[in-house]
């Protein structure tokens, strides 16, 4: 097995970071069309208020999210990439804190 270019440990993060937050709210997330959305939006915001989410579509693309201001929050803040450092050995090259600070910086743009 060959190693990892930081470009395929970055797309790996990113893709794994979206599967599970995908995962985690697929039962919190209300999907509604826009013209549905801006008559319900009372009801949107006060589910919000209850932690429950709205991805708003048009011609059935998503194309916004109405979120509850804690997971908005949440996915803003930059995520520890401590917990993965030591997962695979050599994916890191020979100095693992020049490779997480690259990829800190990377997912901080």
């Amino acid at each position: 097995m060959g190693r990892w270019r930081p470009e395929d440990i970055d797309l790996f993060c990113t893709v794994l970071y979206g599967y599970f937050l995908e995962t985690a709210m697929v039962n919190l997330i209300l999907r509604k069309g826009a013209e549905e959305a801006r008559n319900q939006l009372p009801d949107l915001l006060e589910a919000a208020e209850k932690g429950r989410s709205t991805i708003i579509t048009r011609h059935g693309r998503p194309v916004a999210a109405l979120v509850p201001i804690d997971a908005y929050g949440a996915a803003v803040r930059q995520q520890p990439l401590m917990p993965v450092a030591g997962s695979g050995r050599g994916l890191w090259g020979k100095n693992s804190t020049r490779t997480l600070r690259k990829l800190r910086d990377e997912w901080s743009r």
